[in-house]
């Protein structure tokens, strides 16, 4: 017996120890393989059907979805990065230059002495818009910019993701499988637990995620239109401000209406105003409930606190992986509650 227990104890440090040293090996990719899995689940209702339209053949139907997914989400996010990022350093180079003295500053504070005349209590208040926009700008740009810095590192992170991708689509059930044979958990929780993930990130990704984007790139055409500097950059703020439950683009919106109406557009900032009211504010209500109808619903203050945690903890991906590893907390504990009554439940029927 005790041999067997010595057999056991050295098999598990042994276990332990390669499974330490394969994490460090995997390291540089993990990001890529865990945006994979990701991916995978969110089309795989596309190769699902790619493979009933190429006549039951996985390489073609996983190369193809690989591919929708390069063109469709990949590449425009890249672009969408390079002009982020571009137009942030912009901004905090005119900050800088311009001795904390921009137009947006000063209209908004023009906007706030005027508000405030409107008190009758008299009020003492100032804000330095520019500094707090250089804080801000400063944070995005260290944590974007080395992600643009390192090309040669990004493009193979990229084929590495595209490569996961593809054998995640081609194979993922048979590692499902594999898996289920390997964990120590009953078959139906294992079941469960990758169900409740799966169902987490479809939640995730296809309902609040995909709402914050739809009104931030909104947000963005409508600052193009009416003559917003900067669009892109404020509409990738106003996706992130989305997800503040009560407010969401407003806050984003509102400043720039006050812009536009005290640089002496007028006819801009009602059109902006209206356009931010039907055209931002109507996609939450129609929209949402739509992709939201299913899964797991996660409360909004929650979804920004996971964006803003993850992207200061992960870097650029923490916009995703915030989110995701906030879903998969509350899917492990509505597990553990599962595994609990089941196991009360047995308790109770050997006692009797």
């Amino acid at each position: 017996m005790n041999h067997k227990k010595s057999e056991l104890y050295f098999l598990l440090i042994l276990l332990f120890g390669i499974f330490a040293l394969a994490f460090f090996i995997f390291q540089p990719f993990l990001y890529a393989l865990i945006l994979a899995i990701v991916f995978a689940t969110v089309f795989q209702p596309v190769y699902k059907r790619v493979f009933v339209l190429t006549h039951n053949r996985s390489a073609l139907a996983a190369l193809l979805a690989t591919m929708s997914v390069l063109v469709i989400i990949i590449a425009p996010l890249l672009l969408l990065g390079m002009q982020i990022f571009q137009e942030a350093t912009q901004l905090y180079t005119s900050l800088v230059g311009n001795g904390n003295a921009t137009d947006l500053s000063r209209s908004v504070n023009d906007a706030i002495q005027n508000l405030l005349k409107l008190s009758p209590v008299p009020v003492e208040f100032s804000i330095d818009v520019s500094q707090y926009l250089k804080q801000g700008l400063s944070w995005l740009l260290q944590h974007i910019g080395p992600l643009f810095a390192n090309v040669a590192r990004v493009m193979m992170s990229i084929f590495i993701f595209l490569i996961a991708l593809y054998y995640l689509f081609k194979d993922g059930n048979r590692l499902k499988e594999t898996i289920v044979a390997f964990s120590p958990l009953q078959d139906i929780h294992d079941e469960t637990i990758f169900n409740k993930l799966a169902l987490a990130i479809n939640s995730v990704m296809r309902g609040s995620l995909t709402v914050a984007l739809v009104q931030g790139a909104l947000t963005a055409l409508g600052f193009f239109i009416f003559g917003v500097p900067n669009a892109v950059l404020w509409g990738s703020v106003a996706a992130i401000a989305a997800l503040i439950p009560g407010i969401g683009t407003a806050l984003i919106i509102f400043p720039a209406t006050l812009f536009l109406f005290f640089s002496g557009e007028t006819f801009s900032a009602f059109g902006l105003f209206c356009w931010g009211v039907l055209a931002v504010g109507l996609v939450d209500n129609f929209l949402g409930p739509k992709l939201v109808e299913q899964g797991m619903k996660l409360h909004p203050f929650l979804i920004l606190l996971s964006i803003l945690g993850g992207v200061g903890f992960f870097g650029p991906i923490g916009f995703l992986l915030g989110p995701l590893v906030l879903s998969l907390l509350f899917t492990l504990l509505e597990i553990y509650s599962l595994i609990s009554a089941d196991h009360e439940h047995d308790t109770r029927v050997e006692a009797k």
